[in-house]
C-alpha cells in the first residue's frame, strides 16, 4: 500500500503578517462566518486572514503533499478554546454545532474550485485539531470530571463534521485529533474514560481519523479505541519511539500508522548547530537532507509495511523562522518517500 505524504498543520506566518494582527483578523472573520456573511468582503480582515490562509495553503500545495493540511496560523487550543468559553458562559460544556467550526476550512471550501484548478487535480484535505483530553488539560486541569471530558469530547465531534467537505474540488482526507500530551501527562482520567471520549469524538465517518501524539507511550492505551485508524507519533527527533511500537500490536488491533520523518524541533536543531559554531545558519543548514529522511522512511516501512499509510515531519512548522524554510521541510518529506 502507498505511503501517503501529509503534514501536521501549523505553519509560518508571512513576515510582514503580526502574530496579533491575524489573530484579530481571525477572529472578526469567525464573527462573519457565523453571521452568514463573507470575510473576504472586509478590508482589513481580507488582508490579514483571508489571502493570508489563500495564500499559505497555496505555498503548502506547491510542495507536492499528497493530503494538506489546512495551514494553522491562530492558537491550537484557542481554535476550539474560545468557543468553548462561550458555551460554558451559557452554562455548557458542549458548543452549539453552527459555531462548531474552523474558520480556515470555510475559506478553503469557498476557493477549492480555483485552487484544485491551480493545482490540476482534486485537493485532498487534512484537518487538524486538538482533542478532548488536551483541551481539558488546557481549560480545567489534569483532574477528572467525567461529565465535562465527556462535553469537550462531543464538541470535538462536531468540528469535526463540520470540516468534512466532499465536493468535486476537494475532499477531507483526514481528521486528526491531536493529543500531544497523552503518554507525558498528570491527567488522572482512567483508560477507560479517555477510550469513551475519544470514541466520542471520532464518532464520524467519510475521512481517514488519526491521533497525533508526542510520545509513543501513549499507543498502547489508544489501541482499543474504536473508529480510531492511524496512530501518529515522532520518530525522526526521537528515534526511540519506533521500539515501543512493534507492527504485530497494530495488527492484532487492526490500526494503521503515521511515523515523522522530518525533525521539526526548531530549537533543538539551532542549538545543535550553534554548537558547531554556526550561529547564524541558513535554510539549508537548518532543513534536514533529502537523504537523511529517505533513510528514516525507509527503515519505518521496513519495520510496518503496509500498515505505514502516512509519513511526513513529526509535528507542526509554525515556530519554524519563515515560509520558505517550512515548505521545504514538506518539500523534501515528499521527494524522500517518491524517491525510495
Amino acid at each position: 500500500m502507498e505511503t501517503l505524504v501529509d503534514d501536521i498543520g501549523s505553519f509560518p506566518l508571512p513576515t510582514e503578517i503580526k502574530r496579533e494582527t491575524y489573530s484579530r483578523a481571525y477572529e472578526l472573520a469567525k464573527e462573519a462566518i457565523t453571521n452568514h456573511q463573507d470575510p473576504s468582503k472586509d478590508e482589513f480582515t481580507n488582508k490579514n486572514f483571508y489571502e493570508v490562509v489563500l495564500d499559505s495553503f497555496r505555498k503548502k500545495l506547491a510542495t507536492g503533499l499528497d493530503v494538506v493540511n489546512f495551514p494553522q496560523h491562530y492558537s491550537g487550543i484557542k481554535q476550539v478554546g474560545d468557543a468553548v468559553h462561550e458555551a460554558m458562559e451559557k452554562g455548557s460544556f458542549i458548543v452549539d454545532q453552527e459555531k462548531a467550526f474552523l474558520p480556515e476550512i470555510n475559506v478553503i471550501n469557498q476557493e477549492a474550485k480555483r485552487l484544485s484548478e491551480e493545482v490540476g487535480k482534486k485537493i485532498e484535505l487534512r484537518v487538524s485539531m486538538f482533542g478532548p483530553i488536551e483541551l481539558y488539560l488546557a481549560e480545567v486541569g489534569a483532574t477528572a470530571f467525567p461529565d465535562v471530558l465527556d462535553g469537550f469530547a462531543q464538541t470535538i465531534n462536531r468540528f469535526a463534521k463540520n470540516s468534512i467537505l466532499n465536493t468535486k474540488y476537494i475532499e477531507t482526507k483526514v481528521v486528526s485529533i491531536d493529543e500531544p500530551s497523552l503518554g507525558h501527562s498528570s491527567f488522572s482520567g482512567t483508560p477507560e474514560l479517555i477510550r469513551e471520549a475519544l470514541e466520542k469524538a471520532y464518532d464520524f465517518q467519510g475521512p481517514t481519523r488519526q491521533i497525533h501524539l508526542h510520545f509513543a507511550s501513549g499507543v498502547h492505551d489508544l489501541l482499543a479505541v474504536k473508529g480510531l485508524d492511524v496512530l501518529s507519533f515522532e520518530y525522526a527527533a526521537s528515534p526511540k519511539n519506533i521500539d515501543a511500537v512493534p507492527k504485530s500490536v497494530l495488527e492484532k488491533s487492526d490500526k494503521q500508522i503515521r511515523v515523522g520523518i522530518a525533525r521539526t524541533d526548531i530549537d533543538a536543531i539551532y542549538a545543535e548547530l550553534y554548537e558547531k559554531g554556526v550561529t547564524k545558519p541558513s535554510i539549508e543548514q537548518i532543513v534536514e537532507s533529502t537523504q537523511t529522511m529517505r533513510k528514516r522512511f525507509e527503515f519505518a516501512k521496513e519495520k510496518y509495511g503496509e500498515r505505514m499509510t502516512f509519513t511526513g515531519p513529526d509535528c507542526g512548522l509554525g515556530s519554524w523562522p519563515n515560509q520558505d524554510a517550512a515548505a521545504l521541510v514538506l518539500k523534501r518529506s515528499v521527494e524522500a518517500v517518491k524517491t525510495a
